[in-house]
This record gives structure tokens, C-alpha cells and sequence, in this order.
């Protein structure tokens, strides 16, 4: 009982609502940017392929994974259910993916809220400002996890709103024959290569495993939040992605880290207020991916130091904020080092082979859980079992080769970091480690 009071604890504040405005937050800046670097490797029609197939994906993967996060309400997410259908080295993996994932995406979301401050006043340096919205969001998160959900739930009802203003402007303009201009210039193998742009549309929305133990009646309103999220961003990525092809050319926004911006100035000029107002409150989309990531990593972070994969220093809680100040505060480090690594693309592509591999695991530990726990509380059942889960985990396992394919390099450091990590920690013994039952085993946490 003293261990307890000394040592303070998440609060659990948060309601469907909070949970739809962080998932949709945390997923909405690939709606604004990053999705288009598909469009120059696929063209319009492949990259709209590329979509659907990942659209699938996701919409099997999240019905199958709240089943998980709802079952299992732990701040680790992915690694605390690898952990429990596999011991120490699943958790290792799911865990280690997971940080790729939500370590790299801030700093690609960070060049292009720079990017889009810089298209705005070109005075304004990209790199510098990158870093200090890093110190900033960083700031913001200390303060307390109900006050950044209601920060979330501000920036995030504005960035959907802009998004449909977007579709709203641009939609009068959109023209088939642009949009089938050049259809699929790389042919089939265009569309594989365009994978990873097509799950930057969704990737992240599964940190809302993240925030499991600051929710109220997590088994009953973790679904809501998932489900209600899910179906907003496959409506506003098919809207943004089909709309902005059929106004310009691909070509003329593949490569850019603004690409809305760009489209609705040549829909309505770079100098009319329209495009002005929309270029400013663009920020919005990306403040919001920016800050519910940083809630991600930093409860990832948090989970796995408590578990003892971590020093234990970031797995203390501010006594004042009820926040885990010391993961916050490493993971911002990590974010400005990864800034300084590569381009965005590469950085999106980093964050993706992460997000993959813990895809892959955590459907796997799903079918693995079903059998090892049949009697484990399961607030909510994915559908179509095992139906739903298998298409998952086959679409995660191809998108994943895909991405090995057309990134050998990336990926070989990916991997090849992973295993390094993996012999440390066994030769530190720390793979003989056991977490404490209350942190995994607990139906109720």
C-alpha cells in the first residue's frame, strides 16, 4: 500500500469522445501531407489501389486489435499483449516496433508543420523550427493527460472541419481526365511500392492503446473511440486523396511536404484569401498528429521502463501532472536527433516498417490469446473471427515484403538494429527478467 501512494498513477479520465479526438488527431496529418509521395511512385489509379488495399488492412486490423486493447487496457498497448501470448522476447519485439513507429513519425509530421510555416513566410527556417515545436508539444503534454486530450479534441474538430472546407473548395475543379492522366505509370509494381505512403492515411490511430489506463470504463469505450475514428479518416482520406488528383497533375505535388496548400492554389490562385486561410489553419491537422503522437510515445516509453526493458528513471510519473515527465523528455531528444537523419520520405517509411512488424505480432498473439486464454474477459469480440484477423495479418505480412523489397537499406537497418538490441539484452540477462503480475496479468487495471 505505501509502494502505491508513494508512486502515483495515471489518471483515468477520459471518454469516447477524448478518444475519438486523439485517435483521428494522431493519424489526421497524413491527410494532409505525406500520402502524396505515393502518387510518384504509382500515379493516381495505382495509388489509389495502394489505398484500398491498406483501407482494408486497417478496417480488419482495428475491428480485430480492439479486441485486444479492450481485453487487456494497459498503457504498453502491442507490447503488453505480445508479452502475454509470447514472455519477454515478444514483448521485446512488439515493443521495440511500436518506438520505431512513434518515434519516427513526430519528426516527419515536424518538417512539415516547418514546411508548411516556411511556404507561409519563406523566412521562417525549417529545421530550427522543427526542433522548437518539439520543446513546445513537449511542454504542452507535461501539463496532464485530460487537459492535452482537451487540446486534441480543439486542434482535431478544427482539422476535420478544414478538411472538408478543403473538399468543399477544390471539388467544383475536380476533373476525371486529370485525375486519369497518367494512370499507373510504374504498372503493378508501382502500387507495392506505394504501400507505405497509403498507410501514412491511417498509420497511428492504434495509439489509442496507449492511453488504455487513463480511460474510464475502458472496455466499454475503447471500441466507441476506435470504431467512430476509424470511420471519419477512411472518409476524409478517400476525399482528400480522389479530389486532389482530379485538379493538378500528380506530378506537380508528389514531391512536396504541402501538397493541399499547392493544390488549392492552383485551384484558386497562391494570393487569394481562400488559400492563405487554408495554408495557416493547415497548421492544425499537423499540431494535432504531432501531439497525440507525442502522448503515444511517451506512455510507450513509460510502459516498457516500468516493465524493466527501459532505465526505470522513465517510468516515473510527475507527482504534480500525473504525467510521465522523463519519457516525454527522452522521446523529444530522439525526435530532434531523427530530424537531423534523413528525408521525410525516409522517415515515413522508417515508421511504417515499425508499425508493420507490431501489426504483424499483434494479430498473431490475438489467435495465440484466443487459445492460450479462452476465458479471458473480452468486452469486445472481433468480428468474423477468424476471419477478420487472418485478412489482417496476410495484408500486414504483404505490405510489409513490399516494403523490405523497395527499401533493402532502411530495412536492414531496421532489422539489423533489432537484433543488436536483442543480443545486448540477452547477454545482460535481462530476457530472464519476469514483470510484475499486476502490470499484465490484472483483468482490471
Amino acid at each position: 500500500m505505501n509502494d502505491k501512494s508513494e508512486e502515483p498513477g495515471l489518471r483515468k479520465v477520459l471518454r469516447p469522445v477524448h478518444l475519438w479526438a486523439i485517435a483521428v488527431g494522431l493519424v489526421i496529418s497524413g491527410e494532409y501531407f505525406g500520402w502524396n509521395y505515393g502518387w510518384g511512385v504509382s500515379g493516381t489509379v495505382g495509388f489509389l489501389i495502394a489505398t484500398l488495399i491498406v483501407t482494408l488492412m486497417y478496417v480488419t486490423f482495428i475491428f480485430s486489435f480492439t479486441e485486444l486493447t479492450s481485453s487487456i487496457p494497459h498503457a504498453g498497448g502491442p507490447f503488453a499483449y505480445s508479452y502475454r501470448a509470447f514472455g519477454f522476447m515478444g514483448g521485446f519485439i512488439a515493443g521495440y516496433a511500436t518506438l520505431i513507429e512513434f518515434l519516427f513519425a513526430p519528426p516527419a509530421i515536424a518538417l512539415a508543420l516547418s514546411s508548411y510555416l516556411h511556404f507561409l513566410h519563406p523566412a521562417i527556417p525549417i529545421l530550427p523550427t522543427a526542433i522548437l515545436c518539439f520543446v513546445v508539444f513537449t511542454g504542452v503534454n507535461l501539463l496532464g493527460i485530460k487537459e492535452s486530450a482537451v487540446f486534441s479534441l480543439i486542434v482535431t474538430l478544427l482539422a476535420v472541419a478544414e478538411l472538408m472546407l478543403y473538399m468543399g473548395l477544390v471539388a467544383p475543379d475536380f476533373e476525371i481526365n486529370t485525375f486519369m492522366s497518367e494512370p499507373m505509370p510504374f504498372g503493378w509494381s508501382g502500387v507495392f511500392a506505394a504501400l507505405p505512403f497509403a498507410i501514412w492515411f491511417y498509420l497511428a490511430i492504434e495509439g489509442v492503446a496507449m492511453v488504455a489506463e487513463e480511460v474510464e470504463d475502458p472496455k466499454k469505450n475503447i471500441p466507441k473511440g476506435y470504431i467512430y475514428s476509424l470511420i471519419t479518416l477512411v472518409l476524409l482520406a478517400l476525399g482528400v486523396m480522389l479530389l486532389t488528383g482530379g485538379v493538378t497533375s500528380w506530378r506537380n505535388l508528389s514531391d512536396i511536404d504541402y501538397p493541399l496548400p499547392e493544390a488549392l492554389s492552383v485551384v484558386l490562385g497562391k494570393d487569394n484569401s481562400w488559400t492563405k486561410l487554408f495554408a495557416s489553419i493547415g497548421l492544425f491537422g499537423l499540431i494535432a498528429s504531432f501531439h497525440g503522437i507525442i502522448i503515444g510515445y511517451s506512455r510507450q516509453l513509460f510502459a516498457l521502463a516500468r516493465a524493466g526493458y527501459l532505465p526505470s528513471f522513465l517510468g516515473k510519473v510527475n507527482q504534480k501532472f500525473r504525467t510521465p515527465h522523463w519519457a516525454l523528455v527522452a522521446g523529444g531528444v530522439v525526435g530532434c536527433l531523427a530530424l537531423l537523419s534523413g528525408t521525410t520520405d525516409q522517415v515515413i517509411i522508417m515508421s511504417v516498417l515499425g508499425a508493420l512488424v507490431m501489426y504483424v505480432i499483434s494479430m498473431v498473439s490475438l489467435f495465440v490469446l484466443r487459445k492460450k486464454e479462452p476465458d479471458l474477459e473480452r468486452p469486445f469480440k472481433a468480428p468474423f473471427y477468424p476471419l477478420f484477423p487472418a485478412i489482417a495479418l496476410l495484408l500486414c505480412c504483404v505490405s510489409l515484403g513490399a516494403i523490405i523489397w523497395y527499401n533493402p537499406f532502411l530495412s536492414l537497418i531496421f532489422f539489423l538494429s533489432l537484433i543488436v538490441i536483442m543480443i545486448v539484452y540477452v547477454v545482460l540477462g535481462k530476457h530472464k527478467n519476469k514483470i510484475k503480475a499486476d502490470l499484465l496479468l490484472e483483468k482490471e487495471i
